[in-house]
């Protein structure tokens, strides 16, 4: 791909964007969120169509202006959200759209997709219907889906996002065994550690553009790290210790169903202390979002307890607060603060100013029919000097925002209110490595004025480092609580495919 440049209104995607891909190598494309390297790659599998530059494959200068043009030149895409049909197996989701005659002969499908898979060392029943499928399964028949079409090309978007740390093993053999077969690879990603253990070369965009390609085994993460920010950054994530910790949410036996009516949660409990930061590791969809939202009064529990333990007016309180709404829960003095994963859905209104989304949690506190707007304007302006949050001002509405930005202003809200717990979801879902490092910052200072930090996060290497103890869940269920210092990402990762009823032991 030869200077490339798309653009979108105002916003510049890929400008004079490089790229070299060459036949059986695995090249890792890295950049920060919005450095336009799913764009880039859209443009070479006939998703976007560039306004400028050139496309050569095996020498020629070729036009993809659709996926069916990027099949015919053997290139295929796996998307990070799957393309499939619940309803249909693996095999018929496999020969979709495919031309053929009016019957179709499954016996043939099937053999033809075992055969492809046993060639490159995937496990799969092209029977199984794609609803009773893990994430893993799933993403195994898009690859073969691409590779079934003849594709010689494959460009892997986050593929690892969604998978344990066995999962991501399996993939990445599998991706060797393609390479040793001749195909060429290119994966879409942010993890540094993947890019170093899988890849070939690394080429690198920073906002749309072009900065370099390098040879993996001459590069390490901090060289990479500065070619994707600009300057040199510190990867180390802080653990300070905080010596005195007191009890400040008890939960017991929780349980609740979600909208057909099966268990979201199965018996949890644990017990979070201020002044750490409890981690809570798990597949996605493993009961992280409802049991956020039944701790914050926003989701209805079918059985179990959440205990507060703190003070009210310097007297000693541990108040049940199970059903109670989050207003009731506010006026009782317990300071709970919760930052959703829908930043711009539950947390903030998009539409509205700075100013107006922090008087959000402070409206009620108004005596008499004026509201009073200069606090809460004091307040925006002092997060966006302290929370260094980039904005033309505070009239600016947040939908406007990046998302680093909107994150910052969720979080920044609720600390404000110097609440006692405060519970966070996927805190740094979507943001580039600067804000990464500012959101762990700020939570590591709530520990250390003694708040209990519930960290619900998807990163294994980050939950590892930031958190005091870690929280394991799977299928709604709490696989265990371990030392993150004393058990390797593998223990983990096997901890949030499979749940040992006897060795459910707390680490306090």
């Amino acid at each position: 791909m030869h200077k490339i440049t798309k653009i979108f209104g105002k916003v510049v995607a890929n400008k004079d964007a490089d790229l070299e891909l060459r036949k059986g190598e695995i090249l890792a494309l890295l950049g920060e969120n919005g450095s336009g390297k799913t764009t880039l790659m859209n443009m070479l599998s006939g998703i976007y169509f560039p306004d400028h530059g050139e496309i050569y494959v095996h020498g020629k200068q070729v036009t993809i202006r659709s996926p069916r043009d990027a099949f015919s030149l053997g290139i295929g895409m796996i998307h990070q959200h799957f393309k499939l049909v619940d309803v249909l197996t693996a095999a018929e989701n496999i020969v979709l759209g495919l031309d053929g005659g009016l019957t179709v002969n499954r016996k043939e499908i099937n053999k033809k997709v075992s055969e492809l898979a046993q060639k490159y060392g995937f496990d799969i029943d092209p029977t199984k219907k794609i609803y009773n499928m893990a994430v893993s399964e799933k993403q195994t028949v898009e690859i073969l889906k691409v590779l079934y079409r003849g594709a010689d090309i494959l460009i892997l978007d986050e593929p690892t996002a969604v998978l344990t740390p066995q999962e991501t093993d399996k993939l990445f053999a599998v991706l060797r065994n393609m390479k040793a077969d001749g195909k060429s690879i290119i994966i879409i990603t942010h993890k540094l550690n993947e890019v170093m253990a899988i890849s070939d070369r690394v080429e690198i965009l920073r906002k749309g553009e072009y900065i370099g390609t390098v040879n993996t085994a001459e590069t390490d993460q901090a060289q990479l790290t500065e070619m994707m920010v600009g300057r040199p950054i510190d990867l180390k994530i802080d653990r300070p210790v905080v010596k005195e910790k007191k009890e400040r949410l008890k939960v017991v036996d929780l349980s609740c169903l979600n909208g057909d009516g099966v268990k979201a949660l199965d018996n949890v409990s644990f017990t979070a202390y201020g002044g750490e930061i409890l981690g809570v590791a798990g597949i996605a969809g493993s009961g992280q979002k409802e049991l956020c939202e039944t701790i914050a009064g926003l989701y209805p529990s079918i059985g179990g307890t959440v205990l507060f333990s703190g003070e009210y007016q310097g007297t000693p309180v541990r108040e049940r607060i199970l059903e109670l709404k989050p207003d009731e829960i506010a006026k009782r003095g317990i300071a709970m603060a919760y930052v959703p994963e829908d930043r711009l859905g539950m947390g903030l209104v998009a539409d509205m100013d700075m100013t107006d989304n922090v008087m959000l949690r402070s409206y009620r506190n108004n005596k008499g029919i004026f509201v009073d707007r200069k606090s809460p304007r004091a307040l925006a302006e002092k997060m966006i000097e302290e929370l260094e949050i980039v904005t033309p001002g505070v009239e600016t509405p947040v939908g406007r925002m990046s998302g680093g930005n909107v994150q910052k202003v969720l979080l920044g809200r609720e600390i404000a209110c110097s609440p006692t717990v405060l519970i966070v979801a996927y805190p740094v879902r979507g943001l580039d490595i600067n804000s990464s490092y500012r959101i762990y910052d700020l939570l590591n200072e709530q520990k250390k004025k003694g708040v209990a930090v519930i960290f619900i996060g998807e990163d294994l290497d980050v939950l590892m480092e930031i958190s005091d103890r870690l929280m394991v869940m799977c299928g709604g269920k709490v696989s265990g609580i371990v030392d993150p210092k004393k058990v390797t990402k593998e223990e983990i990762g096997l901890m949030m495919i499979h749940v040992n009823e006897e060795e459910n032991n707390e680490v306090e």
